[in-house]
């Protein structure tokens, strides 16, 4: 891709933008940059540029900047013709948002303090990933995140001729 230099946003789609924030913000501690909307068409605009029907509703999108990695663009939608469930990791299109942290411990801490839903105790990985512990968590609205951290580095990098961006070190 000529000139690509790396993720500037992940956008996704939340029941309560206000509930969101108050998570991103008073949990996460994001930053909002901005909002708007909303968004409403009557012609073909939404599904020929979003892929929705054309007479869903984009109630309001907020963006908010969140450490050192991409903005995060979250919108509220009336979708016309129902919304699905969120997806499991398992489905087509599951996903999760994971977020570095300098001590996964304290930040574990920081989740329970919270009433954030972990999903069971951190995990050390093995192989290439030896040196990075991770654990899942869930937003109130149920989409997964995880925390990662390897402040030592993964097992990988010893021999690698390319390493993963790493938010610590965003110059490599």
């Amino acid at each position: 891709m000529p000139g690509l230099r790396g993720a500037e946003h992940i956008g996704f789609t939340v029941p309560d933008l206000d509930e969101a924030e108050r998570f991103l913000v008073d949990v996460l501690g994001a930053e909002k940059v901005y909002s708007l909307g909303p968004f409403e068409r009557d012609d073909d605009w939404m599904r020929e540029h979003l892929g929705v029907h054309p007479r869903t509703v984009m109630r309001e999108l907020r963006f908010f900047r969140l450490g050192h990695g991409p903005n995060l663009e979250v919108f509220q939608y009336e979708a016309a013709d129902g919304q699905n469930p969120q997806p499991r990791n398992s489905d087509i299109g599951g996903h999760h948002l994971a977020l570095y942290v300098d001590d996964l411990d304290a930040a574990v801490a920081h989740l329970r303090a919270h009433g954030v839903e972990t999903m069971g105790e951190p995990t050390a990985s093995r192989g290439a990933s030896e040196g990075q512990r991770w654990v899942y968590f869930r937003a109130p609205w149920g989409m997964q995140f995880e925390l990662v951290s390897f402040p030592g580095g993964k097992a990988y990098e010893e021999t690698a001729e390319v390493r993963l961006w790493h938010p610590a070190h965003p110059a490599e």
